[in-house]
């Protein structure tokens, strides 16, 4: 039987300089070979703000390592995702000396460690030291009394040219991507003004994009008002990222606003729909869910696309799912088939909860779980106002502030 790993143990004996941050980048844990390059201790920095513990070099008026590291920080935490550094100039203190610098390079990766939920819980700095590569091209022609030759001098040149031309290529693409991320942000944040939302005090909407520079997804919510005291909600999800799922979007809310005020129904509604997905490309795997609310009979009317089911929330904090009208998603069908609907009936007070996937579905968890956690969390907001309720939701879920994928989110006091 092969002996259990002690992942402490293979930590600590890493030879690659390894450091641990916490996202608010104080220093969690730190391996042997960390310490043996920097001439710290463990307690030198172990709960030490990372910045603090190394500042730039005062009397380097061109340091900017803590400034070009702590944009790679930055990115990590924004997008989730690793990212490599450029070869870095950041001197560090010496301890038997204070105020006073050793001039060291480095080559640094910054990783990000998800939790369940996707978040970054920790950030891992591994970094290599070529300090001696640098010094040794530099100096070791000095040393002898000459200088370097023309091909080393060129070499040296040629590496810190190439790396400084890789950071510039990095920080315009990201540019570049974070750009295309306002830009679809700004043109889904337009498409989903709803006018008729306005007339709804007991409404309350949310939309979050997914967190990450290319994360911008279809998810879209739609409040129209039909006849005296008739009016339906509606949440729907392209697939996709970026400007053409947010013009898919636009598209798709805007014919499904059209068809809840022309025919009979939610079931009938998505039909329409469903034609007319499949004359536009990359909204066949588009779903939705549309729900009437009729105040008059106190009823609530829906079918949904392959869309998860809403939830009517009891004044008593139980939780109903609408899952009695569940169909494929718009245009997975090659032919038009009559879509089901079902109604449930509410009592002044009760609660209507539309969302999308992004809400409740969490990496490597059952779908049915998310649900669970959805309304056992609405159960105990049953006394908020939507507004309170959406914002208590979305923090109590732990995607206040955006998750993995887009969310939209649409809270009806019936």
């Amino acid at each position: 039987m092969r002996p259990e790993l002690d992942h402490r143990l293979l930590f600590a004996a890493t030879p690659s300089p390894y450091l641990v941050l916490a996202p608010d980048l104080v220093i969690v844990d730190v391996n042997d070979a960390y310490l043996r390059a920097t001439g710290r201790t463990r307690e030198d920095l172990v709960g030490q703000y990372l910045f603090e513990a190394f500042p730039d070099n005062p009397a380097d008026p061109d340091a900017d390592g803590v400034r070009n590291l702590g944009a790679s920080l930055e990115r990590v935490l924004t997008t989730g995702s690793a990212d490599v550094m450029a070869v870095q100039k950041y001197d560090i203190p010496v301890v038997a000396r204070p105020g006073v610098f050793e001039e060291r390079w480095w080559s640094p990766v910054n990783t990000p460690v998800l939790d369940r939920d996707g978040h970054v819980a920790w950030i891992i700095h591994r970094v290599e030291d070529v300090t001696a590569f640098v010094q040794t091209r530099r100096f070791r022609s000095r040393r002898e009394g000459g200088r370097l030759s023309e091909r080393e001098e060129g070499m040296e040149a040629e590496l810190y040219a190439r790396s400084r031309e890789l950071q510039r290529l990095n920080e315009e693409l990201r540019a570049a991507h974070a750009r295309e991320r306002e830009v679809a942000v700004t043109l889904q944040e337009a498409m989903l003004h709803s006018p008729d939302l306005a007339r709804h005090e007991n409404v309350a909407v949310r939309y979050l994009p997914a967190i990450g520079s290319l994360n911008v997804c279809g998810d879209w919510y739609d409040t129209v008002d039909l006849s005296e005291g008739r009016f339906t909600v509606a949440v729907g999800d392209v697939v996709g990222h970026g400007l053409e799922a947010a013009t898919i979007m636009g598209m798709l809310r805007s014919a499904l606003s059209a068809a809840s005020r022309g025919v009979a129904g939610p079931a009938q509604a998505l039909e329409v729909l469903g034609m007319y997905a499949r004359s536009v490309e990359g909204a066949l795997a588009a779903t939705a869910v549309t729900v009437l609310v009729d105040s008059r009979s106190k009823l609530l009317v829906y079918s949904s696309a392959g869309h998860p089911p809403s939830v009517l929330v009891h004044a008593d904090g139980t939780c109903e799912l609408l899952d009695k009208a569940t169909d494929p998603p718009l245009g997975a069908r090659p032919e038009p088939v009559p879509r089901p609907q079902a109604s449930a009936a509410y009592r002044r007070g009760d609660i209507l909860v539309l969302y999308t996937d992004g809400l409740i579905e969490r990496r490597g968890e059952d779908i049915d779980t998310g649900l669970g956690r959805l309304c056992e969390t609405l159960g105990g907001l049953t006394d908020l106002v939507p507004e309170r309720l959406a914002d208590a939701l979305l923090a109590r879920l732990g995607v206040a502030g955006g998750g993995r994928d887009d969310i939209a989110l649409v809270v009806v006091r019936l």
